[in-house]
């Protein structure tokens, strides 16, 4: 399995449990960021802007090591810069990848970017074109995606700190879905303390919805099969 995010957090959000999953079941599990997402600061007081490609390096090597995933690989691109990135040098960035990895499935965001971000959208474009050229006979592309029903729960709470832009995320209905899990013991448990481990990012938000409801959210991981239309 590889997932492809762009900054760290994407994949744990998305793919965490299918990542733990895979790894219980002794399957190889690859992950790459394509920036060290150093412009996530949302306290500039407590987490200086300065210093946070290393904080967010340290806490996607321990959110790594919860989720028992030993290959993980920074492209090194600047946060909020990957539009800038000529598409033909991500792709081939990420092509390198899929050619030594073979993976069977590859997991990333669709065209939306899930939240419309326009890093998201280049991890896309790259990891499609790189797919297209060289994923191996039988592999598998997976766009993530949200279900209705989490939409109508999640999505009006979420955005108080505006998570999702406009048209976003992708909805899609359960039975259209190649991969959808609800996560429930100790792989949501997994998942849970591998999300906190990336708390620059999170602790204001588990401060708003409080932990149960902050859980509840992270319980479902779905995902489309490319191309969907």
């Amino acid at each position: 399995m590889l997932v492809v995010g762009a900054h760290p957090d994407d994949e744990t959000f998305t793919a965490a449990g299918l990542m733990a999953a895979a790894v219980r079941e002794g399957r190889r599990v690859v992950c790459v960021t394509a920036t060290r997402g150093e412009g996530g600061s949302m306290d500039p007081e407590k987490w200086p802007p300065a210093s946070m490609a290393e904080v967010r390096t340290r806490e996607m090597r321990e959110c790594m090591d919860v989720l028992g995933v030993e290959e993980h690989h920074f492209l090194d691109y600047v946060d909020g810069t990957c539009h800038e990135v000529d598409d033909a040098e991500g792709t081939a960035r990420i092509r390198a990848l899929i050619e030594d990895v073979a993976p069977d499935s590859v997991l990333t965001f669709g065209p939306d970017g899930m939240t419309g971000h326009p890093d998201h959208k280049s991890v896309s474009r790259w990891t499609t074109a790189a797919f297209e050229q060289a994923a191996k006979e039988g592999a598998r592309l997976f766009y993530s995606t949200q279900t209705p029903g989490w939409a109508a729960r999640f999505v009006p709470i979420m955005n108080r700190f505006d998570v999702f832009g406009p048209g976003t995320p992708p909805i899609v209905p359960i039975e259209e879905l190649a991969i959808h899990v609800t996560l429930e013991g100790d792989l949501l448990d997994q998942k849970v303390r591998a999300i906190y481990k990336q708390i620059s990012q999170v602790e204001h938000m588990i401060e708003a919805f409080g932990e149960e409801f902050f859980t509840e959210g992270m319980a479902e991981e779905s995902f489309v099969e490319a191309p969907y239309q």
